[in-house]
């Protein structure tokens, strides 16, 4: 199986940050804008309905050729015929996941060289790394972790890491430069005045510029 190579920009769609419009116009200026990855995060939205936000998603992104990713839930990922699932530390485990998911993408959160190095030997497509430099997105336990601790988990394992916590337009080539395959920009991006342009901006940017 092929390396699997992540686009520099990993777009995340979550209900409760969408702040202009409804989820599925939100869901369209992404995709106009350009995204090639994007996970459907939904944490309190009854399952009915998270399937139903999942098969429109599924059907926007297979039309534009961008990967849809479903975050915890694996079942409504099966049912939508996603292309992988996001797993974090308290979800089910990495290897139960593999088994359900098959050859999809299962990839996994994690917050330090532990974790990372677990995940890659346990067979993850890829991490999550974070947070980055604290977020209001999220509740979490976890301090920031910086560049500095990025540049490690790059030096410890081999497969894609995606970056995430309070990264915005204004640090995102930070984490490019420290190792990281693609930036998870949600609120930056979500409260934007200009979901299209905003996003153009960012995936105009190069990691090394």
């Amino acid at each position: 199986m092929a390396a699997l190579v992540l686009p520099p920009l990993y777009a995340i769609l979550d209900p409760e940050q969408t702040k202009r419009g409804s989820c599925e116009t939100v869901l369209r200026e992404l995709l106009a804008a350009g995204v090639a990855i994007l996970q459907l995060r939904v944490k309190t939205t009854a399952a009915s309905d998270f399937l139903a936000l999942a098969q429109c998603a599924r059907a926007e992104t297979r039309s534009h050729g961008c990967k849809l990713i479903v975050n915890d839930r694996i079942d409504i990922a099966l049912a939508c015929e996603a292309d992988g699932v996001h797993l974090g530390q308290d979800d089910l485990p990495l290897s139960v996941g593999r088994k359900l998911m098959g050859s999809k993408l299962v990839g996994i959160s994690t917050h330090d060289l532990q974790q990372a190095q677990e995940a890659e030997r346990d067979g993850a497509d890829y991490i999550g790394f974070g947070p980055m430099f604290g977020t209001t997105t999220k509740a979490t336990s976890y301090s920031a972790r910086g560049v500095e601790m990025l540049q490690q988990i790059r030096a410890a394992v081999k497969i894609p890491i995606v970056a995430i916590g309070g990264i915005n337009e204004q640090n995102v080539r930070q984490v490019w430069q420290a190792g990281a395959d693609s930036a998870a920009i949600i609120s930056d991006i979500l409260g934007a005045d200009d979901i299209i342009a905003k996003t153009r901006r960012i995936l105009s940017y190069t990691p090394m510029s």
